[in-house]
Order: structure tokens, then C-alpha cells, then sequence
């Protein structure tokens, strides 16, 4: 097998790959080591890797055991942090290359596994909510235009404007309830896709969110440069991320030097519901402030669910329908100090509309 094909076959792996010289300093990773690290080969390539995993003395002990006894180790559900804070779990072999004298380690997540069978139980839940909504918003919008109507009717028969100041809260109200029910149905016409630059997108979400209270809120770019355009309807994309900026900046309200990084990535061999897509775009929106509670972060994509006291709880709700009619998912990883929403958009094909 020629070096070429060996590099084909572990770029299509779910399985992280690296390899490490004798110094114990990155010489490659494949695209599933890239994503599980949140950095990318060009990147790394020759950084020590205490500096990509921090703060596991015992297991850079334990490879440079492997390195001087050509022994391999094997770690079981081992638990270590990226230099981003993120915390993964993993099955870790490591073992020395015979012929290359090279450090050669495999990573199997076991975070891979849970968050599918999470995702999966996600779109369940969104499919379900979606159809209890509609059936709701069909039962109410029919009586409410009727109650509407009604009031009409009865405004232009009565002679007291002390009366038909009656009859005008009633229509307001009414078109109050219709606008609720419109927005709990989230957009109501398929998307008009096209090709977009997300970061265009991103870049205008963050002005519009900056302009509330200028300078207030650090912002943090990271972006991948090498992003193709997402086949996209760029309005409800900058809706989504809108929703999703909007709630992190309200989450600071109290936290000292409050601060949003907004972060691309490609990832590959990626699974959303039944389908492994070759390559997808991760979009991650991470805030520093006091996190969301535990027992709120699998319905606060739910209508009418909110943490704030004033919160309508529609943001996330519609985010999640734009996000799934553009064939991709949403995560939330929430502790305090550290909110990080995730947006995962297939980038390989055009997905049906």
C-alpha cells in the first residue's frame, strides 16, 4: 500500500489518528482527531502534545514509556481536556511504529456514541414537538379569527367610543394570540437556499448584537478560513445564529468581562440522525457566563420554555425548526462559566428542500 493510500484510508476514519515523533510533537492527525480536538493538522504539526491535551501528566508519562520500551499502553474511558476547555472521553491506544520509530495513537471516542444516541432522541423530540405544535396553532387560530371577526362586527354597531374601546383591545389581543401562534410555528415558507459565506453571516449577527451596547462584550473570532459556502437561506441562517448570539449576550448580563467566541470548523464522518455525511460545518457560539441548569438544557428547545423570567422561549424553538429544515442539528454543552452551542450544517450535497 503506497503512503497515499494508507493517508486515504485513515482520512475517512471515525476513529482519531496521531502521530507523534520522539519528542513526543504532532507530525500528523486525521480529520476525526482533528474534530475531537477542536484544532486542525496544520495548526498543530509540531506542537508538543501536552500543549494540545493540558494538564495529564501521567499519561505524557505513559507515552514516553511507550517510546523508550516499545510496549503499548491502552486506556479505558480515559478522561482528558482540550485546550479549549472541552472535555472528552475515550478509549486511547498507543503503540510505536516499528518502522518509523513514530508514536502512533488512536483515539475512539466514547462522546461520539452518546451525543448520536442523544441526537437521535433530539430530532425525535423535535419532530414530536413540531406536530403537537401545529395541531395546537390549527385549534387556536381558528376561534381567535372568529373571536376577532366577532368584535368587528359588534365595533360598527356601537355608537359609545367608551364601548369600542372595548372591542379594539379585543382585536388587539386576538392579533397578539395569532402572532404567538405564527412564531411558535416558526417560518412559515420553505427555505430559499443558495450558496453562503458564513462568516458574512456570522460578522452580521455579531453587528447587530454589538450595536445593542457597543463595546460592552468582548467578541472572539476563530474561523477556518477554508470553508466552503453552505448551501443555505441566508435570512433564517442569520435568524438562527441571531437567537442563538441575542441569548448568550443576555446571559452576561451579570458576569464581569463577559465574552462570546464565535468558532468554524469543518467536521468529517459526522453523524445527524440516520446519516454519516462526509463533511459538515460546525458553527460554535461560546459564552463565559453563569451557564444554563442542568435540568433545562434538553427542553430549552421546547416553546414557551425559558430560563429568564422575561423570556418568550421561542428563540431556540425557531432556531431549531430553521436548523432542521437546512437538514442539520443543534447541541448545547452548558457548565458554569462555559455555554457553547453547537450548529452542525451537511456541507458535501444540497439537501432536499
Amino acid at each position: 500500500m503506497t503512503h497515499l493510500a494508507k493517508v486515504d484510508v485513515l482520512d475517512n476514519l471515525t476513529t482519531g489518528v496521531m502521530v507523534l515523533n520522539h519528542a513526543l510533537e504532532i507530525c500528523y492527525l486525521n480529520p476525526a482527531a482533528e474534530a475531537l480536538l477542536g484544532t486542525s493538522e496544520s495548526r498543530s504539526a509540531g506542537i508538543p502534545v501536552q500543549d494540545i491535551i493540558p494538564g495529564d501528566c501521567t499519561l505524557h508519562e505513559d507515552l514516553r514509556t511507550v517510546l523508550t520500551t516499545g510496549h503499548s499502553i491502552t486506556r479505558r474511558a480515559a478522561e482528558f481536556q482540550t485546550r479549549e476547555g472541552v472535555t472528552i472521553t475515550a478509549d486511547l491506544t498507543a503503540a510505536l511504529d516499528p518502522l518509523s520509530q513514530h508514536l502512533v495513537i488512536e483515539l475512539q471516542p466514547m462522546n461520539r456514541l452518546l451525543r448520536i444516541n442523544r441526537d437521535d432522541h433530539s430530532l425525535f423530540s423535535q419532530e414530536t414537538t413540531r406536530k403537537l405544535v401545529r395541531g395546537l396553532a390549527h385549534e387556536v387560530k381558528n376561534p381567535l379569527g372568529g373571536l376577532r371577526g366577532a368584535a368587528q362586527l359588534l365595533e360598527r354597531e356601537l355608537d359609545d367610543d367608551g364601548l369600542k374601546e372595548y372591542t379594539r383591545i379585543i382585536i388587539e389581543e386576538a392579533d397578539r394570540l395569532t402572532d404567538l401562534v405564527d412564531r411558535m410555528l416558526g417560518p412559515n415558507k420553505q427555505p430559499v437556499k443558495g450558496d453562503v459565506n458564513v462568516h458574512s453571516v456570522l460578522e452580521h449577527v455579531i453587528r447587530l448584537v454589538d450595536a445593542e451596547s457597543p463595546g460592552w462584550i468582548k467578541f472572539k473570532r476563530d474561523y477556518d478560513p477554508s470553508l466552503p459556502p453552505v448551501h443555505a437561506d441566508e435570512a433564517q441562517l442569520i435568524q438562527a445564529l441571531l437567537n442563538i448570539v441575542s441569548n448568550a449576550a443576555q446571559a452576561l448580563e451579570k458576569t464581569p468581562k463577559p465574552t462570546i467566541s464565535v468558532r468554524t470548523r469543518i467536521m468529517r464522518q459526522f453523524t445527524i440522525g440516520p446519516k454519516l455525511h462526509r463533511i459538515v460545518l460546525q458553527i460554535d457560539v461560546i459564552d463565559n457566563g453563569p451557564g444554563i441548569d442542568e435540568d433545562m438544557v434538553e427542553r430549552i428547545y421546547f416553546p414557551m420554555i425559558s430560563g429568564r423570567p422575561d423570556g418568550t422561549g421561542l428563540g431556540l424553538a425557531i432556531t431549531q425548526n430553521i436548523i432542521g429544515q437546512h437538514g442539520g442539528i443543534i447541541e448545547c454543552e452548558s457548565q458554569p462559566g462555559r455555554t457553547c452551542f453547537s450548529i452542525f450544517l451537511p456541507l458535501e450535497e444540497k439537501v432536499d428542500e
